[in-house]
């Protein structure tokens, strides 16, 4: 028999026009009843030009209908004001990036998780998949990221007069950290912030990118709306170690991208577990919470990745494990979770 979760999954291969984000994790998709085969669905955009009302209803039409046991089908397409026709998308304040594929936010609920050390090995490990990537650190009061990469050259300007970001381990990087003189601090207030972020990316010559990975700060503050307000997402991924005091402000992050309608990718376990050189296995921080929290939440589990002192030393050293050690549990525990990201896409 259909269900409701049916529906929304056949919606989920409509796309809007000229984005890589399907109808229903734009949160377009407003009310659907199921009765006996009787299929009834009602997508409402903000505004919408009647081209794209016209291409979204039928490409939903079409989806539907190849759903067996489906015996009457109505789409109702309309602007949120209840007309038909509009004008400009229905995210209008937010800009596509020329030749990015897809922008894919790393966050966490606190600080201390790892966070930062995934993103920089996520980054080489879609890189050592053949994959043409960019890392944008995003964590204005803490960047991290020139450290972990390897990287302390400031971006040139082009001809044009847009920074070029600086690469390392065949990843485009940018950062605060690149902009600061030593250990010089930030001290800015929101508008300050949103500003920066908008300026890594409109006016920075990312060039072809099949992906860019966005290294958020912890927490649900002013760092993550303006990246939201920014850009279109196509996805978030939420790093957490085991214990509670990390998974419950997991959960913040999670309802912050339902709130925007940024699709959860999933949620990867860091610091899982540690094996002492005599192979017996410590569980510091516990272990599963992970596993057990994307279950409980309906979201993919990405993977667990170990307490290995490999990782902690090359994030030191500026060489991410997945750099000096791919072939090794280390760095694969990285490249099977990009993997698996890569394969939510397909």
């Amino acid at each position: 028999m259909l269900t409701q979760d049916d529906i929304l999954k056949a919606l989920r291969a409509v796309k809007y026009p000229g984005y890589s984000r399907d109808i229903v994790s734009f949160g377009l998709v407003k009310n659907v009843a199921v009765n006996h085969g009787a299929v009834s669905v009602l997508l409402e955009l903000t505004s919408a030009t009647p081209e794209h009302l016209g291409q979204i209803k039928e490409e939903a039409e079409r989806a539907l209908k190849a759903l067996r046991g489906v015996s009457a089908l109505h789409v109702d397409v309309r602007s949120a004001g209840g007309a038909k026709t509009g004008g400009q998308s229905p995210w209008a304040n937010q800009n596509k990036v020329p030749g990015i594929g897809r922008i894919i936010a790393v966050a966490s609920g606190k600080g201390g998780v790892g966070k930062s050390t995934c993103s920089a090995n996520l980054a080489c490990a879609f890189t050592h998949l053949g994959a043409r990537v960019g890392l944008l650190d995003c964590d204005i009061y803490g960047p991290s990221i020139p450290l972990m990469m390897g990287v302390r050259q400031k971006p040139t300007i082009s001809p044009e007069g847009k920074m070029v970001p600086p690469s390392n381990y065949g990843v485009k990087l940018m950062s605060m950290g690149f902009l600061l003189e030593g250990d010089a601090p930030v001290i800015w207030r929101g508008p300050m912030i949103m500003k920066t972020i908008q300026q890594f990316f409109l006016s920075v010559d990312w060039g072809e990118l099949d992906c860019l990975l966005v290294d958020l700060p912890p927490g649900t503050g002013d760092a993550q709306l303006s990246l939201c307000q920014t850009v279109p997402l196509d996805g978030g991924v939420i790093v957490t170690t085991p214990q509670e005091a990390s998974l419950g402000v997991v959960r913040k992050g999670i309802a912050m991208f339902e709130k925007v309608n940024v699709p959860i990718l999933g949620i990867i376990e860091n610091m899982s577990y540690f094996v002492t050189p005599l192979g017996e296995r410590v569980e510091i921080f516990g272990h599963g919470g992970g596993r057990l929290e994307a279950e409980r939440q309906h979201l993919a589990f990405l993977g667990e990745v170990p307490i290995y002192t490999e990782i902690r030393a090359g994030g030191d050293e500026g060489i991410p494990v997945v750099v000096s050690a791919a072939e090794k549990p280390p760095g694969q525990a990285f490249i099977k979770i990009a993997e698996r990201i890569q394969d939510s896409f397909k």
